[in-house]
């Protein structure tokens, strides 16, 4: 989903030297997606057509959310193997579902095509990625013992956060004894910035240690999990990682004691005290997509760095306007309850993310 780009046309040089890399060092997961436009063909092209198919393992995934028939899903399966080249799938799971999508793969027949297919060996592990709460994941789990492997968002930022529980999803992924694929480790990159008041600390306590290991090692020392995925976008950040879990330097007291440290400093910042409740947006000239902008904004004052929310911002603004459009009418201002500064906010955001000044 990161890989590198050069005038928005993957760069295949760079992506078969990463790949190359990536496999000469032991390693050999690869994730993708039917939707991640491109990447599915060119996992053909830069993987399968060049390596023997025990070098590595392919993972992609059925997107649930756009399904409108039973149909749809052997007809979306075939894409993905003929896009890939490949005879089998490693590892096949129903993408980012929660309770409501759930009901809507077993309405149509997908987990039962799953393990049609795993039966047939064009399938050798099952399972689904997973964002929603630990009550949803308790559920699909418990109806769905066939379940091989289950992929969470876990990093020792969300670990005890609210909203997304990464603790409470690992403990119920371990109960029911799955393997675990963990995505966003390092937070789409958020925690690897070198800006941080929380960097400044890692950098101080091991000076030769990259911020972004931090963030491996908290889930490489965790029991349970088959692969980490860390979306690595060029060779510096491979080259890193390779290291970091070859290195297996798992961590010690110490270390969590540092991490915690991170996390309060992280939590600190204060973040712009929006409560997403989203009056600015519908009375916006220009259609922008406001209460996302301004969490973006939040996150950059978190982490300092703009790794992730420049992906995320193209994707909040693919149906709506950018933030530079901004005309500064101010009756976003005017409807907001908690009296932010929005349009100062915007121009921000444009700085930021549209290279506008």
């Amino acid at each position: 989903m990161r890989l590198p780009k050069t005038d928005d046309q993957f760069n295949l040089p760079l992506i078969n030297s990463m790949i190359d890399y990536f496999i000469d060092n032991g390693h050999s997961y690869f994730d993708t997606a039917y939707i991640y436009s491109g990447v599915e063909d060119l996992v053909k092209v830069s993987l399968v057509e060049r390596y023997q198919r025990d070098a590595y393992q392919i993972a992609t995934k059925l997107p649930i959310y756009i399904l409108k028939s039973s149909e749809m899903i052997n007809s979306i399966f075939n894409t993905s193997l003929k896009r890939l080249g490949a005879d089998y799938i490693d590892v096949y799971l129903l993408h980012g579902i929660a309770k409501e999508h759930n009901d809507v793969a077993e309405q149509l027949g997908a987990w039962e095509f799953l393990s049609k297919q795993k039966c047939r060996g064009l399938i050798k592990q099952i399972g689904f990625s997973f964002h929603g709460p630990p009550e949803d994941l308790e559920e699909i789990l418990t109806k769905h013992p066939e379940t091989d492997v289950v992929q969470l968002q876990l990093n020792y930022i969300d670990w005890e956060d609210d909203i997304i529980q990464s603790k409470r999803l690992y403990e119920i992924a371990r109960k029911h004894s799955k393997s675990i694929i963990v995505m966003e480790p390092i937070k789409g990159g958020l925690l690897s910035g070198d800006n941080s008041k929380a960097s400044e600390l890692f950098k101080r306590t091991v000076p030769d240690m990259s911020v972004a290991s931090w963030a491996l090692r908290f889930i490489a020392s965790l029991d349970g999990i088959k692969v980490i995925l860390s979306g690595m976008s060029n060779m510096e950040q491979m080259i890193d990682n390779v290291k970091t879990m070859n290195d297996n330097n798992k961590l010690s007291e110490d270390d969590i004691a540092i991490i915690q440290e991170a996390v309060g400093l992280y939590r600190s910042v204060d973040r712009i005290q929006c409560t997403r409740c989203r009056y600015c947006v519908p009375d916006c000239p220009k259609g922008i997509n406001i209460q996302a902008i301004i969490e973006l904004i939040s996150d950059y004052l978190t982490y300092n760095t703009t790794a992730n929310l420049q992906h995320m911002y193209e994707f909040f603004t693919e149906t709506g306007n950018k933030a530079s459009t901004c005309i500064s009418c101010y009756s976003c201002e005017k409807r907001c309850p908690q009296n932010i500064g929005i349009v100062k906010l915007m121009a921000e955001a444009a700085r930021l993310f549209d290279n506008s000044l």
